[in-house]
């Protein structure tokens, strides 16, 4: 939703956006925060990417497409691996993987998170060192345990009584060892949507602080013996801005390790805070920088850690969204306009398929007109898909010009996360493929699904 300071508040044009919505002061605007840093328009309005533009991508690889910032991307793993220098930083697959993912994220020098059997399998089938993955999940099957083990992945982060006990047995089993970290639910309600937010008490993930399972789950370990307990992870949600409750997560994380120190007179050697560190959807979103995050993570941890007289634990975090997510953006063509009274309705040849954070979390995303420039006025409109629900909208409120027509591009930016891994083959769509671009190359790290692939799995 491109804002613009010179710009007046939506009124005149004879429809109401939200009130923080402005009316651009001109449609062909690209505010750099909300795209790719090799991303830019040449001077006949066509959106270029590291030196190909956005019709060229089209004839070539076809729309809809999700279109990867490969320098970008490992821009941003080089600057969350620089800014935590002293502490380990775990990319987040479940946010986009595949297996150039996996290669980018290892020759950036970051460690890599997964929370499934298929999400390992790809780190795995990339060549990731599996003492550099950490593997999530609140209900791991024991056949996921034992390839995780047998695979020799560096840390466990354990998630209930019964995986404790399935992964113990596992491993004595095969006379190993494996580190874990116990999941803790801090108690912190943070401020994001609730399906996001994972540190309050009433949801599936981790031991409570409060009520003491987090407390007798790390003493069961500790006194069985056959784990190696290395620390707490606490994940407080998505999305987030303000570092306040990763700093009431630290405090009350650092009050159960101070607890386990008098109890059993150990020092747990790690921490990990988790991920969760917003990005820039639209002009209403302030992200904070990685030096920025570091220096406060680090602060809160050290402050934490004196007042306790506790022995500093070694850092880690896990962001994702915050390396693929402005690195990708979403290209698709115009299908139909509608002139509706409140607004128009663009149909794009993608939708819920391909983007179901809209519908699903009530996201706001922005997009631009990318194959041409215009010398039209902007109007209010609304972004749908092609699938059968009213809730397929891509982009809820945004001015495009007033002459958006069937064959345009239309690029929506900020998509690199959870956009592809949540995508689904609803209506028997097929899903997109993902292009990455580098160096004026293009070439598809992930393929689009064809008929034929939805036609194989159906056995009659």
């Amino acid at each position: 939703m491109r804002a613009h300071e010179a710009g007046a508040l939506h009124g005149d044009l004879g429809t109401r956006g939200p009130e923080w919505l402005r009316v651009p002061a001109d449609v062909n605007a690209l505010l750099p925060q909300l795209w790719p840093r090799h991303v830019a328009r040449g001077t006949d309005g066509v959106l270029e990417i590291a030196g190909r533009t956005v019709r060229e991508l089209k004839e070539e690889f076809g729309t809809p497409a999700f279109v990867l910032d490969e320098d970008d991307m490992r821009a941003r793993c080089r600057e969350f691996r620089d800014a935590f220098h002293d502490a380990d930083v775990y990319y987040a697959g479940k946010a986009f993987l595949c297996k150039a993912v996996v290669r980018i994220v290892a020759e950036e020098g970051l460690f890599l998170d997964v929370c499934s059997g298929g999400e390992l399998a790809t780190a795995l089938a990339a060549g990731m060192d599996p003492a550099k993955i950490g593997f999530h999940g609140n209900n791991k099957s024991v056949a996921e345990l034992e390839r995780a083990v047998e695979a020799g992945v560096g840390r466990i982060i354990v998630d209930s009584i019964h995986e404790i006990d399935r992964l113990t047995a596992i491993v004595r089993e095969r006379r190993a060892t494996q580190q874990v970290l116990i999941r803790v639910t801090a108690g912190v309600e943070a401020h994001t949507h609730e399906f996001i937010s994972t540190a309050h008490e009433d949801q599936k993930f981790g031991f409570s602080i409060a009520g003491g399972a987090a407390y007798r789950a790390a003493l069961k370990v500790l006194d069985e013996g056959t784990l190696e307990l290395r620390g707490f992870h606490s994940h407080i949600g998505s999305q987030i801005f303000d570092t306040s409750g990763f700093e009431l997560a630290a405090r009350r994380v650092l009050e159960l390790v101070g607890e386990i120190k008098q109890a059993r007179d150990v020092d747990l050697p790690e921490l990990d805070l988790g991920g969760g560190f917003g990005i820039a959807y639209t002009t209403q979103d302030d992200p904070s920088t990685p030096n920025d995050l570091a220096k406060r993570m680090r602060k809160i941890v050290e402050d934490e850690c004196e007042a306790q007289g506790l022995v500093r634990p070694h850092l880690s975090i896990e962001p994702g969204r915050a390396i693929v997510g402005p690195a990708m953006f979403t290209l698709y063509e115009v299908g139909t306009v509608k002139d509706l009274q409140m607004r128009t309705y663009v149909s794009v040849d993608g939708g819920m398929s391909d983007n179901i954070r809209t519908a699903l979390y009530d996201a706001s995303y922005s997009a631009t007109v990318a194959g041409r420039r215009s010398d039209s006025h902007p109007i209010l409109a609304r972004v749908v898909g092609k699938h059968c629900e009213s809730g397929d909208i891509v982009v809820k409120d945004e001015f495009l010009p007033a002459d958006v027509q069937p064959g345009d591009l239309l690029a929506v930016p900020g998509t690199g996360a959870y956009c592809r891994s949540m995508a689904s083959n609803y209506n028997h769509v097929p899903r997109p493929p993902v292009v990455a671009v580098r160096g004026g190359a293009a070439r598809v790290i992930v393929r689009r699904e064809t008929e034929a692939d939805l036609l194989a799995l159906d056995v009659g």
